[in-house]
């Protein structure tokens, strides 16, 4: 910032804890000369990211953004779009990052309902989008800024070179809102999860303690970083890393950045990893780098996670959380073990910040082994959902953030995913749970992946129903896949429609959309 820019006015209590701009600060101090993100075709030194921030936050304040204001984002695996993220957050604005495969309107709805004071586009990949938002925002009256010359709004990069240089300040406090995360919107409007700096710096400190990353981290960010792969590049910065960010999930190019940079740990989402392991090129490439492979975002079948053990070793370690609280337990890389099937199948055990409890429909705690929703509260639980007090209210019934996971909880205390409570079946009475039946269909030698879900039935209410992804050149039957099934789990959780696709529609979470499958399905 240049002199004469605002302060905060106040004074910290000595107990106050650090702000994400005072972490983000002091981690691109320590190491200026090293490589902070690299990309194909270029890179970024932590001096060169911390004057950027810098620089963007004297422009982001000059165009009018202030402290308790919105920015949102939308583009791909960036370095700058993230510098610009950071710039907001020390000015002590909060960023929300648009869902880079959301609906026009979606995204529309969570401008006006963030109430967002401006919006940066990265316009090479969101140049089409860009230009329709752009056209809509002029008549709301929200700015709109991309990160190179373009047709449809000025160069926010150009303004903040052309501004005589700024100084990294961080005005934000503790207490300010950092993060305005919003819900993939598979059962209805997006909500928007409020944070503060407490939850995200608590999360940083999550990561660091618990995820195992590298000493060094050299980390492919593919996964998009305006969600979860987002939340791993401050601590590796902190650890003195590198981010090499890549945009869009294409196996040949991941394989060529970990073989190329020896990268050392990634995050991908389930249909990501079973893309790699259906892939020529991850069989003969050099991948031996790999240290850690961190997975979330959807259920995974514990087949192909097994495959997935047996082709990179030992590296898999599974963080599991939602918008609301992230994360809420870890299954480490040790307990990855194929001749434990009890271990592979869970989603670990909860982290030291989050105290969780799995309670029945009158808010009663069940017995270890039993099924109940999964409530949880902690340091990075989200404050409320923006604009909607009363849904806030049921979700936080008893002092406890209600998931809407149904889960079990063993003896020795690894959390076990039953299934989502909207996406439990019931069928002539009794209960089905879809992750289950996924589960076992992903057991036949042919299925590379599928989803389950509910059906209207006259008869039992509601038929099994799943939609399948057979791998490459494999073929099967519904019925063989129905009797697959049968034989493992009964007749009641066998599949009675069984549609096959090329590929599972995903939310911009990365999470199967079964809402689409359940309204694109046609009983003729």
């Amino acid at each position: 910032m240049t002199a004469g820019n605002p302060t905060t006015g106040s004074t910290p209590h000595p107990q106050s804890g650090p702000t994400v701009g005072t972490l983000t600060e002091r981690a691109l101090r320590r190491h200026p000369n090293r490589v902070a993100f690299s990309w194909d075709g270029g890179e970024l030194t932590y001096r060169g990211a911390l004057a950027l921030i810098g620089e963007l936050q004297a422009a982001l304040h000059a165009v009018g953004l202030r402290r308790g204001r919105t920015l949102a984002l939308l583009g791909g695996n960036r370095a700058q779009l993230w510098c610009a993220g950071s710039a907001a957050i020390a000015l002590g604005s909060a960023v929300t990052w648009l869902h880079p495969l959301g609906s026009l309107d979606d995204q529309l709805f969570q401008l006006t309902d963030a109430d967002a004071a401006a919006l940066v586009v990265d316009e090479r990949t969101f140049g089409d989008r860009g230009a329709q938002l752009a056209s809509r925002c002029a008549d709301l009256g929200i700015p709109v800024y991309a990160l190179d010359a373009c047709s449809f709004a000025p160069d926010l990069l150009s303004i903040a070179r052309s501004g005589g240089g700024g100084h990294f300040t961080d005005l934000a406090e503790p207490t300010d809102v950092v993060n305005i995360g919003y819900t993939g919107g598979t059962t209805g409007r997006p909500k928007g999860a409020i944070r503060r700096h407490g939850a995200n710096v608590a999360l940083l400190q999550t990561v660091l303690a618990e995820f195992e990353l590298p000493a060094t981290p050299r980390l492919l960010a593919v996964a998009p970083i305006s969600h979860a792969g987002g939340s791993k590049i401050l601590p590796t910065l902190v650890r003195g890393g590198t981010v090499h960010l890549v945009t869009g999930f294409d196996p040949d190019r991941v394989v060529t950045a970990i073989a190329r940079h020896r990268l050392n740990c990634t995050l991908l989402v389930p249909s990501m990893i079973y893309q790699l392991l259906d892939h020529p090129a991850a069989t003969r490439t050099d991948l031996s780098s790999l240290e850690l492979i961190l997975y979330g975002a959807a259920p995974i079948s514990p087949t192909r996670l097994a495959e997935g053990l047996d082709r990179f070793g030992p590296v898999f370690a599974q963080m599991f959380g939602q918008t609301e609280c992230y994360p809420i337990s870890f299954l480490r890389t040790a307990d990855h073990r194929v001749d434990r099937p009890d271990l592979l199948g869970s989603c670990g055990v909860p982290v030291a910040g989050a105290s969780v409890s799995i309670r029945d429909d009158d808010g009663v705690p069940v017995p270890p082994g039993e099924p109940g929703e999964l409530c949880v509260r902690g340091a990075t639980a989200m404050e409320a959902y923006r604009n909607q007090p009363d849904l806030t209210a049921r979700v936080f019934a008893d002092g406890w953030l209600h998931t809407g996971d149904i889960a079990r909880a063993d003896d020795r205390g690894y959390l076990h995913i039953v299934d989502r409570k909207k996406d439990m079946i019931v069928s002539g009475g009794f209960n089905v749970y879809s992750r289950g039946v996924e589960d076992a269909l992903s057991t036949h030698p042919a299925v590379a992946t599928a989803a389950v879900y509910g059906t209207p039935d006259p008869r039992w209410g509601e038929s099994v129903t799943a939609t399948v992804v057979l791998k490459p050149g494999a073929t099967a039957s519904a019925d063989e896949l129905a009797g697959h099934v049968r034989g493992v789990k009964g007749s009641l959780q066998a599949p009675k429609r069984v549609v096959f696709a090329d590929r599972l529609p995903l939310t911009a979470l990365g999470k199967v959309d079964k809402r689409r499958l359940r309204a694109d399905w046609d009983p003729a």
